[in-house]
């Protein structure tokens, strides 16, 4: 069953409160069965024994705080930046696992780390975005609104998406705010992270269900691109965003609408390349050839990246909730909400191996680093993994 995170934007009254969070609860149940008058959870399908064709073993562990916010696992080089809700955040040696800086904030976090090598950045749940050079704090600002999306730190300068559909610049040494842009959009917004990346001299970013690219200098729009838009009479069923990872290869940049699509654009030629229909809540990855994603029903699903034509489509982790998936050599790995990791052949969709954690479900896409896989739990454990 997926469930939707949403979050509500100011200014709706009580009752339309209760009418939608009626809605979301009906949603919420659309893809259940009933027993009884209980909702019955679908059964995840059996994985049957492992056999690993591709052999991995672990290389190190290390620990942050729990995990209950929208984490990204960003990667510098040999170093990725991690934070957990209750406000660590840390920079590790992913050839070891040791820390390269660790600060604790004491306050909870609403968003993962943004980084750029030098400065990282994080938004707290009081709506501050914190910037960090080697673990202390160099500067804080008020923002307007609550942030679920990493900040992206690029060119000097932090840029920040926030839930009431606008995003802003600010000076990565002073913090002061350079620029900011906002769009009108549904009542409703994901509690997820969003579309914000740097694509040559192009801010691009997921407003609703459009890809625009702004110039990073003054924010303003440069092209505006559809992946989706709304449908439905009622405001969870036009809900529409462009959820992260995203899979950049050059000009190309393929993400996916939130339970409405997968498509690619291209910057260059500020043109859609293709959209295709799919199911899906988590964001995708790939190469010059091909893109990846697990749909909300755990099936996992191969797309041509030039046509947008389906190469293949797996239902063996069907019920699972599934990440993002990390296209890793000749291996798909993504997690499941059981804290398994799966490496599936990229030709097939074959499984090569899985790899345990502590049992507490993956809470984020998996990166990789200084040949290094790295994974993070919901328990806050984050796992090196390298090849045999």
């Amino acid at each position: 069953m997926a469930i939707l995170r949403i979050g509500m934007l100011g200014g709706l009254r009580s009752g339309l409160l209760r009418s939608l969070g009626v809605a979301m609860l009906a949603a919420s149940l659309s893809g259940c069965a009933l027993w009884g008058g209980r909702t019955a959870k679908p059964v995840a399908a059996e994985l049957g024994p492992n056999v690993a064709v591709l052999g991995v073993r672990q290389a190190w562990t290390a620990r942050v705080g729990r995990i209950e916010l929208p984490l990204e696992v960003h990667v510098n080089g040999n170093v990725v930046t991690v934070a957990s809700s209750d406000g660590v955040v840390a920079a590790l040696d992913a050839r070891s696992g040791s820390d390269v800086w660790r600060s604790s904030l004491g306050e909870s976090l609403s968003t993962g780390a943004g980084s750029d090598g030098k400065t990282a950045a994080v938004v707290t749940r009081a709506n501050y975005l914190v910037a960090l050079e080697s673990g202390r704090e160099k500067w804080r600002q008020q923002l307007p609104a609550q942030v679920f999306t990493p900040p992206l730190v690029a060119g000097g300068r932090i840029f920040v998406l926030s839930a009431d559909r606008s995003v802003a610049a600010y000076d990565g040494s002073t913090g002061r705010r350079l620029w900011s842009q906002q769009r009108p959009g549904e009542p409703l917004v994901l509690r997820q992270a969003g579309v914000l990346l740097a694509v040559g001299d192009t801010l691009v970013v997921g407003f609703s269900g459009r890809m625009v690219g702004l110039n990073p200098n003054t924010g303003v729009p440069q092209w505006e691109l559809p992946l989706a838009s709304p449908r439905g009479t009622n405001d969870v069923e036009r809900l529409v965003e462009l959820v992260g990872r995203v899979s950049r290869v050059g000009d190309s940049v393929c993400a996916r609408a939130f339970q409405a699509s997968v498509g690619c654009v291209n910057v260059a030629r500020s043109a859609v390349a293709w959209a295709q229909p799919a199911g899906g809540s988590e964001g995708v990855h790939g190469d010059d050839r091909a893109v990846f994603g697990t749909e909300s029903n755990g099936v996992v699903v191969a797309w041509n990246r030039v046509d947008g034509s389906r190469l293949w489509a797996i239902d063996r982790y069907k019920h699972r909730k599934l990440t993002a998936p990390l296209l890793l050599g000749r291996s798909v790995v993504f997690g499941d909400d059981s804290g398994t990791v799966h490496l599936l052949s990229r030709d097939d969709g074959a499984p090569l191996n899985r790899l345990a954690t502590d049992g507490s479900g993956i809470a984020a896409a998996p990166a990789v680093a200084s040949d290094t896989l790295v994974v993070v739990s919901r328990n806050g454990s984050v796992y090196g993994f390298r090849p045999d």
